[in-house]
C-alpha cells in the first residue's frame, strides 16, 4: 500500500542552506528509521538498488489564507538563506512497500513533539504527521494498490503531470532531463510491478504520445556537483485502438505517480510529480 505522509515540523534554531540538501534530508530519514528499527536503518543505508521510499525537499508552510487561495505546482528545492528558527515547515515521506510502513508504524504512533531531531546544527521538532488529504495539504494521502487500480479510469485518454521538483532520467551511461514517454512510464511501470503485486506489461506505453508540454530545466545542487532536471507540465495522450484495460492501467500508473515520483534521486527530493486534475487543465493545453 503506498503512503504519502506529511510531517509538520518546526526548527528551534536556524537551518543553514548547506543542510537543506537531499543528502542531509536522506540522512534525517535514516535516523528516523533507526530510532525504531536500527537494523532496517542500516539496511536502507547500505541499499544501492531501487528504494521503497521517496522524500521531498523541506518546504516552508504558507499561511492558512495563502494555502487556501493557491496550491503551488512547484516546490522549493534550493535555498540560499537559512530557514529561521520557529518557521513552520513540512516534509513529505512516501512509502511504497507495506513492510516498510509496518516497521515505521511505531514512529508515527509514539511521536513525541518534545523530542528533538537534528538536521545539521539545527534541532527540529515534529509537531504532527498527516496521512489523509487536507484542503491545504494535497501531498498527504494513502491508497492500496488494488484501490488505485480499481478506481482508475478506463476511458480517460489524457494524462497530465506536473513535475514539482526537477526530474532526471538515466539513459545508458548518462542522465537526461527530457521526460519522454519511455522515461516517465517505464519508470512508473517498474516501481508499480515491483511493489504492487499487480503486474502490467509495457505494451501500454507504445500508445502514449506527448500532446502538450510547458517545461524547463532547473539545476539541483548537491555535494558532488549539479543535476539538471525537468520541471513544468506535460500531457501524454493515449492514441489509436487501445483496449479499455490498457487505458485503465495507464491511468493507474498516472495516479500512482504522486507516491512513487519519477526518475533518479527520488529519495533525495527529485522527481516529485502530481497528476493534474483533468477538470483544471494546464493553461494553453486546449486538448
Amino acid at each position: 500500500m503506498p503512503y504519502s505522509l506529511v510531517l509538520n515540523l518546526q526548527p528551534r534554531s536556524p537551518i543553514p542552506p548547506a543542510y537543506l540538501t537531499g543528502k542531509h534530508l536522506h540522512a534525517l530519514f535514516l535516523t528516523l528509521v533507526s530510532s525504531v528499527d536500527r537494523s532496517l536503518g542500516n539496511q536502507l543505508h547500505e541499499q544501492k538498488a531501487e528504494k521503497a521510499f521517496t522524500l521531498s525537499p523541506l518546504q516552508i508552510s504558507p499561511s492558512q489564507s495563502a494555502a487556501r487561495s493557491s496550491l503551488p505546482q512547484r516546490l522549493r528545492w534550493d535555498y540560499t538563506q537559512p530557514i529561521p528558527a520557529g518557521t513552520d515547515c513540512w516534509w513529505r515521506i512516501s512509502l511504497l512497500d507495506d513492510n516498510l510502513f509496518q516497521h515505521l508504524h511505531p514512529l508515527w504512533l509514539n511521536l513525541n513533539p518534545a523530542h528533538a531531531w537534528h538536521l545539521g546544527p539545527a534541532d527540529l521538532h515534529i509537531t504532527s504527521v498527516l496521512g489523509t488529504p487536507q484542503s491545504t495539504q494535497p501531498w498527504a494521502n494513502f491508497s492500496s494498490y488494488a484501490q488505485l487500480y480499481e478506481q482508475a479510469s478506463d476511458d480517460t485518454r489524457q494524462l497530465t503531470f506536473v513535475f514539482c521538483t526537477p526530474a532526471t532520467f538515466r539513459q545508458g551511461k548518462y542522465d537526461s532531463a527530457l521526460p519522454t514517454r519511455e522515461c516517465v512510464f517505464k519508470n512508473l511501470l517498474s516501481r508499480w510491478n515491483r511493489y504492487s503485486g499487480l503486474s502490467f506489461t509495457d505494451e501500454l506505453i507504445e500508445a502514449l504520445f506527448p500532446s502538450f508540454f510547458d517545461i524547463q530545466t532547473e539545476l539541483v545542487h548537491h555535494p558532488d556537483g549539479k543535476w539538471a532536471g525537468c520541471v513544468g507540465t506535460v500531457s501524454y495522450r493515449i492514441l489509436g485502438e487501445v483496449s479499455a484495460e490498457q487505458i485503465k492501467q495507464a491511468n493507474a500508473l498516472a495516479d500512482f505517480a504522486v507516491y512513487s515520483g519519477v526518475g533518479r534521486k527520488t529519495p533525495m527530493g527529485m522527481g516529485m510529480v502530481r497528476r493534474l486534475d483533468e477538470a483544471r487543465p494546464a493553461s494553453g493545453s486546449g486538448l
